[in-house]
């Protein structure tokens, strides 16, 4: 095998595993997305690109929310491209947000939902996607159920994926966790900097293992699995009751 050819097929495994990710939200759901790229222009006239997608709840009986993630005009011509490479991330976090918030309802069988992936999501002004900015505090309870749900949930695939999205070379190690992801300083509007600043004081707290911008979570973290399971049942448990409302 070449060198091309041995780069390829990590690439090829990386872009499966890319839909294997674990990304948790601010309400304690670990979740992964498959999208199905590319996004495609509207057939009905309206202007406007959907990308079809699958949210599910990862570690659940088969929870999960199809949807249509339908990019306005204004946004696309603020987007470099519809490529993954430029679009992923703020795809994925428009979606968390929606989760957050309330709006996408996961079940066992599920109607396609359309989700609007419109100008709410992006600041003109400054040039930059706004998820809302989280407070240091949120951000270390978000970076906690990251470590906690990556080294739970994932496998070899998850770091492949994250080592290739760093452009870091996978290692053999155990379950490190890559706190630095820009696609997660963007959900929580912040610097990846900032991130692995706030990992470090946990770190300092005896929960995570720091190495550069990658995280190791420690037997003191994982230890904490009844809280961790319990925000989710939680979050999860807002979200029906919600919805259940909704429907009458």
């Amino acid at each position: 095998m070449t060198q091309a050819q041995g780069s390829g097929g990590i690439l090829d495994e990386a872009r499966e595993a890319a839909a294997k990710k674990i990304w948790v939200t601010l309400t304690g759901l670990p979740l992964t997305f498959r999208l199905e790229w590319p996004f495609r222009q509207a057939t009905s006239g309206a202007d406007f690109w959907v990308l079809h997608g699958d949210i599910q709840l990862a570690g659940s009986d088969g929870l999960h929310a199809p949807v249509a993630v339908n990019l306005s005009q204004t946004v696309r011509e603020v987007m470099p491209s519809l490529e993954p490479a430029d679009a992923e991330a703020p795809v994925i976090n428009a979606l968390r947000k929606e989760v957050d918030r309330r709006q996408i309802e996961f079940l066992r069988s599920g109607k396609l939902l359309p989700v609007p992936f419109s100008s709410r999501h992006y600041d003109f002004k400054r040039g930059q996607w706004v998820f809302g900015r989280a407070s240091d505090e949120a951000m270390a309870e978000f970076v906690e159920r990251k470590v906690f749900w990556e080294t739970k949930l994932g496998s070899s695939h998850q770091l492949l994926a994250n080592a290739a999205r760093s452009g870091a070379s996978p290692s053999s190690g155990g379950s490190r966790v890559w706190i630095g992801d820009p696609a997660e300083a963007q959900y929580l509007q912040t610097t990846p900097a900032h991130v692995v600043e706030i990992a470090k004081k946990l770190a300092g707290q005896g929960l995570l293992k720091m190495a550069g911008e990658w995280a190791e979570a420690t037997p003191a973290l994982m230890d904490q699995a009844e809280r961790f399971e319990n925000a989710r049942r939680a979050a999860v448990d807002a979200l029906e009751k919600k919805h259940a409302f909704e429907r009458g």
